[in-house]
C-alpha cells in the first residue's frame, strides 16, 4: 500500500540521524571523486568567507581608532583599512558565491539521483499499490522529498555549519580581547535564542504539517477530479465536485493564515532577544571605553561582529523550521523507496526461454484479498499455437487470469507454467518480454500517435510501425491526419476514440510480436465493419503463437480450438464450440443468450 498521508495530530518527529543517514550516500557518492573534491573546496571557501568577514571587524575598528583626535597623521592609513573593509565585505559576497558555483553541481546531482531512484523504484512496485495509489499525493510526496534536498544541503552545510564556526570565533575573540563576562553572556544570549527559537517553531512545524497535510489533500482532490472530467460531466456534478474542493480549500487557507501569523511571534521574539544582547553588550563596551580600557574602534568591533553574527541567526527559525520540514518531506520520500514490492525475482531466477510457447495454469488459487478468493484451483492448458478462448459471466476471474500470467500477483496455490518452466523461478522481465497484450481498457501516453505504437518495440523502425498500423487497420486513419504518425493523442489518449486507442493497443503487440498473446476483450470498443477487420487480423496473427482470448462476446471465440467456460472462479465447462453447445451447460446458456440479444440489436 501507499505511504499514508500523516494526519496532524499524528506526525511524528522524524529520526534526524537516521534520515540524514539515508541520504549521505546521495551527497558523498561513492567513486565519485570529482563531486568529494566539489565537496572539499566548497567547505574551503567557506572557511575562508567567514575568516574575511570576521577580519572586517577589526579593520572597521582599527580605522575608527586612527580617525581619533591626536591620530591625524594616520589619516592614509585609516582611508586604507576603510578601502581593505570595503574589499573584505565584498571579499564575503565573492566567496559566498564561489561556493555556490563550486557546489551546485553536486546538489543537483544528489537531487537527481534520489529522484530517479524514488522514479525506479515507483515502477517497481506492485499493481496492487498502483491501483490502491492517489496520483496527486504520491506526485506531492515526490516533489516536496526532491525539493527539501537541494534546500537542506544549503542550510545544513552554508547556513548551520558557517554559524557554529562564527559563534565559535566571536567567544573566542570577545574572551581573549574584553572579558569572560562578554563571552558568557554572548554565549547564554545565542543559547536563550536558539532555546525560544525552536519552541515557537515546533509549534509553528505543528502548524505549517497541518498545511502540508492540507495542501496534499487538496491537490489529491483535484487531480482525481480532474482525472474523472468525464464522470463529473456525465452527472452533472460539477457543483458537487467545486463544494467538495472548497472544503479542503477552506481548510487549507484557515491553516495557512495561523501558520504565517505564528510567524510574526517568532520574529518579535527573536528581535527582542537579539537586540537586548546587542544593547547589553554595546553598552559594557561603552562602559569600558569610559574607563579607559578599550579604544571607540572595540566598541565598533563588538558592534561588527555581533551584528554579523546576528544576521545568520535572524534566520535561525526559518533554517530550523525548514530543515525540520525537509526531513519530515525526505522520511515521506524514503518511506516511499521503502514501501516493499510484492512481486521480487528470486535469487536464482532464470531467464525464460520460450520454445513453444505452451501454457498451463495448475490448480491455481488466487485472491486480491484475504478474505475473497478470485480463482479456486483453476487448471487449464494451451498447447504452443493454440487459441485458448476464456470466457465466463463477469466477475468469474477472467481478467485475473492475464494479470496472473503477466505476474502482476503471485497466486496463493497452485502454479502457472509456460513451456514447463514455473513463471514463478524466472527473471519478470524476461517473462514479460515474451508476452504481448492488448487489453479492454487501454490508456495511452500523453505523446504522438508514433510513439505509442513504437512503445511496443523500442529499436522499432518507421517502415515497421507503418506494418504495425497497417495490421491494426489504423493507417487509414492516421494518414487523414494533417500530422499522421506526430499526432498528440492527449492525456490518457483522450483525444481519440475508444475505437481508436484500442487499434493503436492493437498496432503496438503487433510491433512488439510476442510469442504470446493475450487478447482481452480486444475488439470490444469497435464497431461491427472494424471488429470484423481487426478479428480478421487478430486470427492471421494468433495462427502463429499461443493466444489467451478472453471474451465477453461469444461470437468471437467461435473459432478458439479450445474454450475455458469460468464460473465463480472455477472451470465450469472445457471443450470447443460445438462441444460445449451440445452440453447444454452454462456456455449453451450464454450463447443463446446472446444470440437472442443479437437479434433484439443490442449486441
Amino acid at each position: 500500500m501507499p505511504p499514508q498521508t500523516p494526519s496532524s495530530g499524528t506526525t511524528r518527529e522524524p529520526p534526524i540521524l537516521a534520515t540524514l543517514k539515508r541520504f549521505l550516500p546521495y551527497l558523498w557518492p561513492a567513486g565519485q571523486t570529482g563531486h568529494k573534491v566539489r565537496i572539499v573546496l566548497a567547505a574551503l571557501i567557506v572557511l575562508a568567507s567567514k575568516g574575511v568577514q570576521i577580519s572586517m571587524g577589526f579593520l572597521y575598528g582599527a580605522a575608527i581608532d586612527r580617525m581619533a583626535p591626536g591620530m591625524e597623521a594616520g589619516a592614509a592609513l585609516a582611508i586604507g583599512l576603510v578601502v581593505a573593509y570595503a574589499g573584505a565585505r565584498f571579499a564575503g559576497v565573492l566567496f559566498d558565491n564561489l561556493r555556490n558555483v563550486v557546489f551546485e553541481r553536486v546538489g543537483q546531482d544528489a537531487t537527481r539521483e534520489l529522484a530517479i531512484a524514488t522514479f525506479t523504484h515507483l515502477h517497481a512496485l506492485s499493481l496492487r499499490f498502483h491501483l490502491a495509489r492517489r496520483t496527486g499525493e504520491v506526485t506531492k510526496v515526490i516533489e516536496r522529498g526532491t525539493k527539501s534536498i537541494d534546500t537542506m544541503l544549503y542550510f545544513l552545510l552554508f547556513n548551520i555549519a558557517p554559524t557554529l564556526i562564527e559563534l565559535v570565533a566571536v567567544i573566542a575573540i570577545f574572551w581573549s580581547k574584553f572579558s569572560a563576562g562578554l563571552a558568557g553572556a554572548t554565549a547564554l544570549m545565542v543559547i536563550v535564542y536558539i532555546i525560544f527559537t525552536r519552541t515557537v517553531t515546533d509549534w509553528r512545524t505543528a502548524l505549517r504539517t497541518r498545511m502540508n497535510d492540507l495542501d496534499t489533500l487538496t491537490v489529491g482532490r483535484s487531480v482525481d477530479s480532474l482525472l474523472n472530467y468525464e464522470t463529473v460531466k456525465y452527472f452533472g456534478a460539477e457543483d458537487r465536485e467545486a463544494a467538495r474542493y472548497r472544503d479542503v480549500a477552506d481548510q487549507y487557507a484557515r491553516a495557512a493564515v495561523k501558520s504565517e501569523n505564528s510567524l510574526a511571534w517568532l520574529n518579535v521574539g527573536q528581535s527582542f532577544i537579539t537586540n537586548a544582547a546587542m544593547a547589553g553588550a554595546m553598552a559594557y563596551t561603552v562602559w569600558g571605553w569610559s574607563q579607559g580600557e578599550y579604544k571607540v574602534g572595540d566598541v565598533v568591533l563588538v558592534n561588527t561582529l555581533l551584528a554579523q553574527l546576528f544576521r545568520p541567526l535572524d534566520l535561525l527559525g526559518m533554517v530550523y523550521r525548514t530543515i525540520r520540514q525537509g526531513l519530515i518531506d525526505m522520511e515521506a520520500m524514503f518511506r516511499l523507496i521503502d514501501t516493499p514490492p510484492e512481486i521480487r525475482d528470486i535469487p536464482d531466477a532464470w531467464p525464460l526461454v520460450v520454445s513453444g510457447g505452451a501454457v498451463a495454469f495448475e490448480s491455481v488459487v488466487f485472491g486480491y484479498e484475504p478474505d475473497r478468493t478470485i480463482l479456486n484451483g483453476v487448471s487449464f492448458a494451451a498447447g504452443a499455437g493454440e487459441t485458448l478462448a476464456i470466457v465466463g459471466p463477469s466477475g468469474a476471474g477472467k481478467s485475473t487470469i492475464a494479470r496472473l500470467l503477466y505476474r502482476f500477483y503471485d497466486p496463493q496455490g497452485g502454479r502457472i507454467t509456460i513451456d514447463g518452466q514455473d513463471i514463478a523461478r524466472v527473471t519478470q522481465q524476461s517473462l514479460r518480454a515474451e508476452i504481448g497484450i492488448v487489453p479492454q481498457d487501454t490508456v495511452l501516453f500523453n505523446d504522438s500517435i508514433g510513439y505509442n505504437i513504437a512503445y511496443g518495440r523500442a529499436d522499432a523502425s518507421a517502415d515497421a510501425i507503418a506494418a504495425a498500423a497497417e495490421g491494426a487497420a489504423i493507417d487509414g486513419f492516421i494518414a487523414m491526419l494533417p500530422q499522421g504518425y506526430e499526432t498528440e493523442v492527449g492525456e490518457r489518449g483522450l483525444k481519440l476514440s475508444g475505437g481508436e486507442k484500442q487499434r493503436v493497443a492493437i498496432a503496438r503487440t503487433l510491433l512488439k510480436n510476442p510469442p504470446i498473446l493475450i487478447l482481452d476483450e480486444a475488439t470490444s470498443a469497435l464497431d461491427s465493419r472494424t471488429e470484423a477487420a481487426i478479428q480478421d487480423t487478430l486470427d492471421r496473427i494468433a495462427e502463429r503463437r499461443t493466444t489467451l482470448v478472453i471474451a465477453h462476446r461469444l461470437s468471437t471465440v467461435v473459432n478458439a480450438d479450445r474454450i475455458v467456460v469460468l464460473e465463480k472462479g472455477r472451470v465450469a465447462e472445457t471443450g470447443t464450440h460445438d462441444q460445449l453447445l451440445a452440453m447444454h451447460g452454462l456456455y449453451a446458456d450464454m450463447w443463446a443468450r446472446q444470440q437472442a440479444e443479437k437479434e433484439e440489436g443490442t449486441v
